[in-house]
């Protein structure tokens, strides 16, 4: 065994296996990024749901927001609000072409079961990203 040798986890740049870049445009966007920016969705389609539910609290009503707002906008625009603030957008897996709906719906889905979001691969992909072929890219 050589002492020198470099791991080979440590050699390995997220979303090579995808064939993305290691920095800039295009490659992928880190869990801290996202995170924040699916907060800025929940926090939007809990506001969206409670201008429907006020003067109650909008409970599981923001899911059904969130789940619109997620669908419509990856679907329409390949990003959400929270993604377009952070400039981020989902790859999807065949270039010049609109994400389909049942992608945007299972996705979405299941980043709202939210475990699925937080189990990641070696590229740092969600099991939701995973799942769906799709990937969360700087823009």
């Amino acid at each position: 065994m050589v002492r020198d040798a470099e791991q080979p986890s440590q050699a390995r740049v997220r979303g090579a296996s995808l064939g993305l870049p290691k920095d800039g445009p295009g490659s992928l966007a880190s869990f801290g990024t996202r995170i924040f920016a699916f907060f800025i969705d929940a926090i939007a389609s809990a506001l969206i749901a409670g201008l429907f539910t006020a003067p109650h609290l909008p409970g599981n009503w923001s899911l059904v927001s969130f789940s619109a707002i997620t669908v419509v906008t990856l679907v329409a625009f390949g990003q959400t609000p929270g993604m377009r603030v952070f400039g981020l957008r989902l790859a999807h897996p065949r270039k010049g072409q609109r994400l389909a709906v049942w992608r945007a719906a299972v996705r979405t889905a299941l980043l709202i079961l939210l475990v699925p979001a937080l189990v990641v691969d070696a590229d740092g992909r969600g099991l939701h990203d995973r799942l769906t072929d799709t990937a969360v890219v700087r823009d």
